[in-house]
């Protein structure tokens, strides 16, 4: 159990990191949210609040960046922060 909550940790410190670099917008069309993370190459979602987008952003960055990790693809870096240092700490279990 000590090494999942080790590794949700450290997923949460990536997420959290990322997601300050997050722009939304409202859509003209339907006035819905869009947000991205430029940073990171598919990681958006859309929704009718800007408080679901957000949330379903943070869900579609963590599966993105699970992903990753499960096929040792690198991480970008931010602000000098190597996000790889930290997904190095995510244990197996979670990957899984």
């Amino acid at each position: 159990m000590l090494g999942t909550q080790y590794g949700e940790y450290y997923a949460s410190r990536i997420s959290t990191t990322s997601l300050r670099y997050a722009h939304y917008e409202i859509l003209e069309e339907d006035k819905s949210f869009y947000g991205e993370i430029p940073s990171f190459q598919g990681v958006y979602a859309s929704a009718p609040t800007l408080e679901t987008c957000r949330e379903q952003l943070e869900e579609v960055l963590e599966e993105w960046v699970l992903f990753r990790i499960h096929k040792n693809l690198p991480l970008p870096q931010i602000d000098g922060i190597e996000l790889n240092h930290y997904a190095l700490k995510v244990p197996r279990l979670l990957l899984d």
